[in-house]
């Protein structure tokens, strides 16, 4: 798959509704517009296997204990300790390959196999930390793809939330920690990372490439746009700024006064 065919599968999964968004295939979309031409196969091999050990398990253990023991325990998905900053933890196609990763990107291969065997399960954006929400008969379990599938319990959420910067107001509502977000917000927090360790590491081409990537999940979102203005500029591409600022300018939202600041700002450096 080259990167314009990647666009391609990406700009279609923005059209999908939310219920029918293809976790998967927009997944290795983005790792293969990361790094074109590599094989998916592999992915979608781990997946399959893990929906078929997943619905094995379903009905002889709680929901919680089969996804954890099917893709910890079976697949050996589990988060990478040691070099929690390689770039290879947030690619799909390396994820698949070495069985580690971040929580956001072992989290893809959690939510495809609830799916596929019609467990209940979410992304929850935990602050610092995807999470998994899974639904069972006793209620809403947390779980942690980068921890094996452990179960959170709730007294360790709202530590967590207090870690990360959370008020003890917030910190306490198990409503607001686990509430669950869309497969498309999962797989675009996942972009979000790159774009940070961009940014920070200079890289603006990468930088460019992962807000690109969030603009064509999510086309009603104008923020993505900006973020490639923002990242072109730094590189020097003006016009391919301007390009980008005018996508902004055309998504409706409550920001459309400090796009067309920052639109002047770049016009002017080409005059």
């Amino acid at each position: 798959m080259t990167r314009d065919e990647a666009e391609a599968v990406l700009t279609e999964a923005g059209l999908a509704e939310d219920d029918a968004f293809p976790l998967l295939e927009a997944s290795i979309a983005c790792a293969i517009h990361d790094q074109p031409f590599r094989q998916a196969g592999p992915v979608r091999v781990l997946a399959a296997y893990a929906a078929e050990r997943l619905a094995e398990r379903i009905g002889g253990e709680s929901p919680e204990d089969a996804l954890a023991e099917t893709l910890a325990g079976d697949l050996r998905l589990t988060g990478d300790l040691l070099r929690h900053d390689d770039p290879a933890n947030t690619d799909l196609i390396d994820v698949a390959e070495r069985r580690r990763g971040l929580s956001a990107a072992l989290a893809v291969f959690y939510l495809d196999a609830a799916r596929r065997t019609g467990l209940i399960c979410a992304a929850v954006d935990f602050p610092g930390h995807v999470l998994l929400r899974v639904e069972t008969p006793d209620g809403p379990i947390a779980l942690d793809p980068f921890s094996e599938g452990r179960v959170v319990m709730p007294s360790e959420l709202t530590r967590r939330a207090l870690r990360a910067g959370l008020t003890p107001h917030i910190a306490d509502r198990l409503d607001v920690l686990m509430a669950p977000v869309t497969d498309r917000a999962a797989l675009i927090r996942l972009q979000n990372i790159l774009f940070s360790r961009a940014l920070k590491s200079g890289d603006y081409e990468a930088a460019e490439r992962s807000a690109l990537r969030r603009a064509l999940l999510d086309p009603d979102d104008h923020r993505p746009w900006l973020d490639v203005a923002a990242a072109r500029e730094k590189r020097g591409a003006l016009t391919s700024a301007l390009e980008a600022l005018a996508r902004a300018r055309g998504v409706d939202g409550p920001a459309e006064v400090g796009r067309v600041q920052i639109f002047e700002r770049v016009r002017m450096q080409l005059n």
